[in-house]
């Protein structure tokens, strides 16, 4: 195969070619997603002759998960989930530093941030890419905050109140990127750029740190000897389900 006529009007190594594909591949998967992102636009940007694609990654789908996989690899090295705290520090140390890692990872204006945008996609659209990355890196991340929530309670990992309280750490930080255009409408003053990373950072490592700390069992609340949330503790009343009344029929005879 000619590789001269896979590179355009203007001679370029294999290689070259190979990093403009996936760096033009990134900039339209985060922007149209994966099945709206055609390899045409992605050649074109590239300065690349269409069949570039399947000579240097296959097809489509390799190049997406090459992408999302390198995407990902940019943004860690760039932000690590602790940002340097030491693996043996306090885990409210290691909490609020990976509060900051994400929402700086979120609030990033470069490159870094084509992997939040594809990630938000993946999650309304998964591919086959997303298992990969699943293994690759966010299990291990997941593990990671689950260790440090799991501390904090003086609760093994495995306890469905760690799992549920990773979540909640992580829903406060995603909410920041999902709901980014209404929050900026709702509330024009909120800053939503780096500048806000150690505004938020600040809220939610606190507002979590809170809520653990009050939950049954935490650690700090057995070192202190208080009795502040033992009603809590002693009982957990069941809550009733909600019961909607019937809904009126409409003209064609549907509720």
């Amino acid at each position: 195969m000619n590789l001269k006529s896979l590179t355009g009007p203007e001679a370029k190594s294999p290689a070259q070619t190979r990093r403009q594909l996936l760096d033009a591949a990134g900039d339209v998967f985060a922007e149209a997603g994966f099945r709206h992102a055609t390899v045409r636009e992605i050649c074109r940007r590239a300065g690349a002759n269409i069949a570039a694609v399947n000579y240097h990654f296959g097809d489509k789908e390799a190049l997406y998960a090459e992408v999302l996989r390198e995407s990902q690899r940019r943004a860690f090295e760039k932000y690590p989930p602790l940002l340097g705290v030491s693996a043996d520090a306090p885990p409210e140390d290691r909490l609020r530093a990976f509060i900051r890692s994400f929402l700086l990872r979120v609030f990033d204006a470069g490159p870094a941030t084509r992997f939040g945008r594809m990630m938000s996609r993946e999650l309304v659209e998964p591919t086959e890419a997303l298992d990969l990355l699943l293994k690759e890196r966010l299990r291990p991340m997941a593990g990671m905050l689950r260790g440090m929530v799991a501390e904090i309670l003086g609760r093994p990992p495995e306890d469905e109140e760690v799992r549920l309280c990773l979540f909640s750490v992580v829903s406060q930080c995603v909410f920041f990127h999902h709901c980014r255009t209404m929050i900026s409408r709702l509330f024009p003053e909120q800053r939503l750029d780096a500048q806000a990373v150690d505004q938020l950072t600040n809220h939610i490592a606190r507002f979590s740190l809170a809520a653990l700390k009050h939950l049954p069992d935490a650690k700090a609340r057995k070192a202190s000897g208080t009795g502040a949330g033992r009603a809590v503790a002693s009982e957990r009343r069941p809550v009733s389900p909600v019961r909607f009344k019937s809904l009126p029929k409409s003209a064609n005879g549907k509720r």
